[in-house]
């Protein structure tokens, strides 16, 4: 006895899974952004400790170069508030897939239950 997926059910399916891989993809990016804004933090955190006139050396591609201790401190700033900016901004879109995601599950459960086909998908 086979049964065959309306293809309403496909479309939610295969929807599902598109929503399934854009919050993978989310979460990979907000790691990355994650990893850069906890770098950026412990850098600041050291360079405060630093005198005014210490040595501070900054990467420039594969290159280290001699930089002020302000300006340096500056461009960190810099980069925290846009790390910081940035992972706000994947939190927002995290939420909003997870909606997207209830919601079609939700369709999916309404469209299988309605369907007779009884039995849990998750």
């Amino acid at each position: 006895m086979t049964t065959e997926i309306p293809p309403q059910v496909q479309h939610q399916l295969a929807q599902l899974q598109q929503v399934q891989q854009q919050a993978q993809a989310l979460a990979s990016q907000k790691a990355q952004v994650t990893s850069a804004l906890n770098e950026a933090e412990m850098a600041l955190e050291e360079l405060s400790k630093l005198d005014d006139d210490a040595v501070i050396y900054k990467n420039v591609g594969q290159l280290l170069i001699k930089g002020e201790h302000d300006s340096v401190a500056t461009e960190l700033a810099e980069k925290k508030d846009t790390m910081e900016l940035r992972v706000r901004t994947l939190e927002k879109q995290e939420e909003r897939i997870q909606k997207r995601f209830q919601q079609l599950q939700e369709q999916l459960r309404s469209a299988i239950g309605g369907g007779g086909a009884g039995g849990g998908m998750a």
